[in-house]
């Protein structure tokens, strides 16, 4: 498994997705900001759509696994 320092944002955006952690994309965002990520390329809607899927994924498999950061 790659280091966390040396993923892409996006990369580590899927990661904190899957997680479980996070309720939103905008979670995620300040998440990355906060470990010192550029959000840059945090946009769209395509990208926010697919992290959102990410997240119900694990909710569905897991409920009640998510909790807030």
């Amino acid at each position: 498994m790659q280091d966390d320092r040396t993923k892409t944002v996006l990369e580590r955006a899927f990661d904190l997705a899957r997680s479980g952690r996070f309720a939103t994309a905008n979670d995620i965002k300040r998440r990355l900001a906060a470990e010192g990520y550029s959000t840059a390329q945090f946009t769209g809607l395509s990208l926010t759509r697919q992290l959102r899927e990410a997240i119900q994924s694990v909710k569905a498999s897991s409920p009640g696994r998510l909790a807030s950061e």
